[in-house]
């Protein structure tokens, strides 16, 4: 009986150690970030700016300096599209991405990178995950740089170029429809997250 007793009081030591640790390798998105979307018509390249975007990860620092991610969620708001040529083109953006029914853009983070390097200066990384636009989720690759500045600090970015109607959308039009979006949009992001505390 005392060895069990003992048995249990290490695997609860360890299960409250571990807990502990993830508590302290959350992160989450600040408020420094930027997210564009570009494109172009038949009249000319257009860019649009997400404005509000929301995101949270988790991290494992490993003893060589290197560090695991095991999860990214970034969710950004449909409805905080601003276009650059105004508030038509807006209106028919959020038309388009159905964003009454589906008011988030959603990527998340499917196989976790291992062994990242810790150092602070740029790495190369292939983030595998799913991307969700206007209800419709696909497998993605995109290929991202991280930067760190110390263990409480990451950045992320990258770009990726998809087409509108691999996820069921048809490209916007305005002007009564003489301005025709390309197909083709370019994302661009670049994010930057803290430890939570």
């Amino acid at each position: 009986m005392k060895i069990l007793k003992t048995f249990l009081l290490i695997a609860f030591v360890c299960f409250f150690i571990n807990a502990v640790n993830l508590i302290k390798n959350s992160y989450v998105l600040t408020k420094e970030y930027a997210v564009t979307i570009k494109g172009t018509s038949n009249i000319h390249a257009w860019t649009e700016k997400v404005e509000t975007v929301s995101g949270d990860g988790v991290v494992n620092w490993n003893s060589d300096g290197t560090f695991d991610l095991f999860s990214i969620n970034i969710k950004m708001n449909v409805h905080s599209i601003k276009s650059d040529m105004g508030s038509i083109m807006n209106n028919n953006t959020y038309k388009a991405l159905k964003a009454d029914d589906h008011p988030e853009i959603i990527f998340t983070l499917t196989s976790p990178i291992n062994s990242i390097p810790g150092q602070a200066n740029e790495k190369a990384i292939v983030a595998k995950g799913n991307l969700t636009i206007a209800g419709v989720t696909k497998a993605i690759e995109l290929q991202t740089k991280v930067f760190i500045s110390d263990k409480t600090k990451l950045a992320f970015e990258g770009s990726e170029t998809i087409n509108m109607s691999d996820y069921g959308i048809k490209p916007p039009t305005a002007l009564l429809g003489t301005l025709k979006t390309g197909n083709a949009i370019t994302i661009t992001f670049k994010t930057n997250f803290t430890l939570k505390n």
